[in-house]
């Protein structure tokens, strides 16, 4: 079966690309090279040449998200399947081979191979951290200017579908992934109504998710994942970007499900967007738990999502 190593990027459409590389950079992204007039990308302090992408247009539309697979061979066992594209070259920066393909909703998800890497862009080292037992911290005091994080890396996606089990067996088919958790209806035991998914890399450690499949009456994307560096990255860049006049979604708070340390904004166009730092992270051997509890029950402490936070 065909094997994603890596959620590669999101793909959006908006009507103003400076705004949304205003809000982007002070979000704590870099401006990609290809970048021109009619698309933008943005990249982080990882090898990935590009984790944020918008294309020029009238209206702003969520389109995808794209894989980086394992090999050559999952594209051309991906092609195979009914309604894909065939194997061919990209046309995005840094170019390899891609194979496009449509969710059952119709929303674009790209398995794409061989693109060149970028050099990584030099970041401080994570802050250590003195907790009661561990003093890890010695001579070493922190200094955490108000400032943007700096983005290292695209970490999850959540999507809305209008059939949680279509669109689950649509992606099982095409990826070998794995379930992390389940989601039921607030107080019920049944059905399944989304599921968190990881990579399979046998005993190699993986993020507790890169994408939740969550079924809705409305289609598209409830929020996109940024990875960065330690907790203040997190809090300091929360100030700055209360300091550059961009209002807060929810946060700073600490997910159950996953245990990142969270905070949510959203950008000029209103699609939501997430800074994060301290997930877990498990193999291929992780057995899938179940949550029935409501939106405000997914955080463990800090701000809240209202209940409406996932409709």
């Amino acid at each position: 079966m065909a094997t994603a190593v890596d959620l590669a990027q999101v793909t959006y459409m908006a009507p103003d690309l400076d705004a949304m590389e205003g809000f982007l950079t002070a979000f704590g992204m870099t401006k990609a090279e290809g970048s021109d007039a009619e698309t933008l990308y943005m990249r982080g302090t990882g090898p990935q040449r590009h984790i944020h992408v918008t294309r020029k247009a009238e209206k702003q539309r969520f389109i995808g998200a794209s894989f980086e697979m394992a090999a050559l061979a999952d594209l051309e066992e991906l092609a195979t399947f009914e309604g894909s594209g065939p194997v061919q070259e990209s046309t995005e920066p840094g170019g390899g081979y891609e194979v496009i393909m449509h969710t059952p909703d119709g929303i674009e998800i790209k398995a794409i191979w061989g693109r060149e890497k970028a050099e990584p862009i030099f970041d401080r080292e994570p802050n250590l951290f003195n907790n009661i037992r561990d003093k890890n911290r010695v001579y070493d005091p922190v200094r955490a200017p108000v400032a943007p994080a700096t983005i290292a890396r695209l970490g999850h996606f959540v999507l809305h579908v209008r059939d949680h089990d279509e669109t689950m067996a649509w992606f099982k088919a095409r990826f070998n992934w794995l379930d992390s958790d389940y989601f039921l209806p607030p107080g019920q035991d049944g059905p399944i109504v989304g599921t968190f998914v990881r990579l399979d890399l046998g005993k190699q450690l993986v993020d507790h998710h890169f994408a939740l499949i969550l079924q809705s009456d409305w289609v598209g994307v409830h929020h996109s994942a940024f990875e960065v560096i330690d907790l203040d990255a997190v809090m300091a860049s929360h100030d700055y970007l209360v300091e550059q006049g961009y209002a807060s979604d929810v946060g700073v708070g600490r997910h159950l499900l996953g245990s990142q340390v969270f905070d949510y904004w959203k950008d000029p166009f209103g699609f939501r967007i997430e800074h994060y730092t301290d997930g877990d992270v498990v193999d291929a051997d992780f057995k899938p738990g179940k949550f029935n509890g409501t939106a405000s029950e997914t955080t463990q402490w800090g701000n809240r999502p209202p209940l409406e936070f996932f409709q």
